[in-house]
């Protein structure tokens, strides 16, 4: 029954009687998105030998898009990301027109046609959307040709095997009903089968009927209404694989279940004993524990540590083990490098009770914090790629910012010369009137030190009368100016009796 689903299908619900005709209870329609505009879409068509022709004319794609499954991406011009994705795109559409796949495709310029792709919801480039009657799904996943492709076929709804089943009571009709409206949710997401109990291997023991049943990790789980609340929340949370290995665009998809992703940080391209060690101990937890982490956690590993390091601005070590909070940029890691079972079951079992801390979050200083880190990151990856190219986008604006600050400081210079020159003063004038004041200041300070020779000489008079020495001689002393005040530190040298005396006080 469920050979000829890909590898990436890992949820497959039974007790729907066929595939759905989609309500209007999609957040958007395409009905609205058009029903005020004549959009016109040019168009990658695919020919009859499924190779890519690109037609240059316009297509109207109102007239005809209720009718058909669209797949649509909706590109910029000037998009790098838009750019790469297109030889993919081409090989999309000549790959699903083999296949004999009723979805075609085609691409829009989101910015001639701004107005169709702001009532489709697009916000970033590139975005690809799968328009299905009156619904449009966005798609998520790795822009690679296998997984768009897998996408456009289960959302279409093409090649599903579907078994017949009659619903007689009402319980069974309500069962039907949220079944459908939960399919029409999540068809994005996963597979939804209908199916007979006789159907159903011998090993598949079902206790009541109807039952909604996910087969994945080689074996099958039974929603329960009552342990496990709302089917749309169950089909959430059971749509992955229990483990399975994560990169960039599968670890948000992870988090919108609402759980937490414990992740084994690894490096496939250099394994070690330890790395195998760790994967092993994430799975055993992910198939023994289930019952008891299965709700809660989300089980994986990734190759190396960049994404992780750019997502807590941090560095992880390799190999370890880390556990994300999606929703609010939250991170845990062991407080002790993980060596056995039961040590990992503690580090789960705390973060879950809420013993062990949390570091990150989108607080206030976090976001400032990854403002910075985000600027930084560009700048580094420019100047890693193309140093030329780092030095002129950044050199530049630094350059005219220094002649901005120069001209501004000049500018101030002038203003104080031209108002010097409005006051009747001139350069030489004021060199003249420097000269003469440093003039009065020598002349002062000569003044100064004759009446310090008068008092020393007073001084020695002093000696000579009180030493009964009339032989004194005054061989030197010093004097210290600090600014304006000349302050005398007299040291004075007299030969007494052939004896020199130093420091006589004075």
């Amino acid at each position: 029954m469920f050979q000829h689903l890909s590898k990436h299908c890992v949820c497959k619900c039974c007790v729907q009687i066929s595939r759905y005709k989609h309500s209007r209870s999609s957040v958007l329609t395409a009905r609205e998105a058009l029903s005020s505009s004549g959009a016109v879409l040019v168009l990658w068509l695919t020919s009859g030998n499924a190779n890519p022709v690109c037609f240059s004319s316009l297509f109207r794609f109102k007239d005809s898009r209720m009718e058909d499954v669209w797949l649509v991406d909706f590109y910029a011009p000037w998009c790098g990301y838009c750019k790469k994705l297109e030889p993919v795109w081409q090989e999309v559409g000549a790959e699903l027109t083999r296949s004999g796949s009723p979805v075609r495709v085609g691409k829009m310029d989101a910015t001639a046609y701004s107005g169709v792709a702001s009532d489709f919801g697009v916000r970033g480039y590139p975005t690809i959307k799968l328009l299905k009657g009156e619904l449009a799904y966005n798609y998520k996943g790795p822009r690679t040709k296998d997984d768009i492709i897998e996408f456009a076929n289960r959302v279409a709804g093409f090649s599903l095997t579907t078994h017949n089943i009659f619903f007689l009571k009402n319980t069974i009709m309500y069962i039907h009903e949220k079944y459908t409206e939960v399919a029409s949710e999540l068809i994005v997401y996963t597979y939804f089968f209908s199916a007979s109990e006789d159907i159903l291997p011998e090993s598949v023991a079902l206790h009541e009927l109807p039952s909604v049943v996910v087969f994945k990790d080689g074996t099958y789980f039974t929603y329960d209404e009552y342990e496990d609340g709302s089917l749309s929340s169950w089909v959430n949370r059971e749509r992955f694989q229990s483990y399975l290995p994560i990169d960039g665009f599968t670890l948000y998809e992870l988090g919108e279940t609402g759980k937490l992703v414990a992740i084994a940080v690894t490096d496939e391209k250099d394994p070690t004993e330890r790395s195998g060690r760790l994967k092993g101990l994430i799975q055993r937890v992910a198939a023994e524990h289930r019952d008891q982490f299965n709700r809660d956690f989300q089980f994986g590993h990734m190759d190396g540590n960049d994404y992780i390091n750019s997502l807590i601005m941090g560095e992880v070590s390799v190999p370890s083990i880390i556990i994300l909070n999606t929703s609010n940029e939250q991170y845990f890691v062991p407080a002790e490098p993980v060596e056995d079972l039961e040590q990992l079951l503690r580090f789960f079992s705390s973060v879950l009770d809420g013993s062990a801390p949390a570091f990150g979050g989108d607080g206030i200083f976090q976001r400032i914090k990854r403002v910075a880190y985000d600027a930084r990151s560009t700048v580094m990856s420019v100047f890693r790629s193309s140093p030329l190219l780092g030095c002129f986008l950044f050199g530049l604006p630094l350059g005219v910012i220094s002649l901005m600050c120069y001209g501004i400081c000049t500018a101030e210079s002038d203003d104080d010369t031209e108002l010097m020159k409005r006051d009747g003063f001139t350069d030489e004038e004021e060199d003249e009137g420097e000269e003469e004041e440093q003039q009065q200041l020598t002349a002062g300070a000569e003044g100064e030190d004759d009446e310090d020779r008068e008092k020393i000489d007073l001084v020695c008079e002093n000696f000579r009368t009180s030493l009964g020495a009339p032989h004194v001689t005054v061989l030197s002393y010093k004097s210290t100016q600090t600014q304006t005040l000349t302050v005398l530190k007299w040291k004075v040298f007299v030969l007494i009796n052939n004896h020199y005396c130093n420091n006589v006080p004075l």
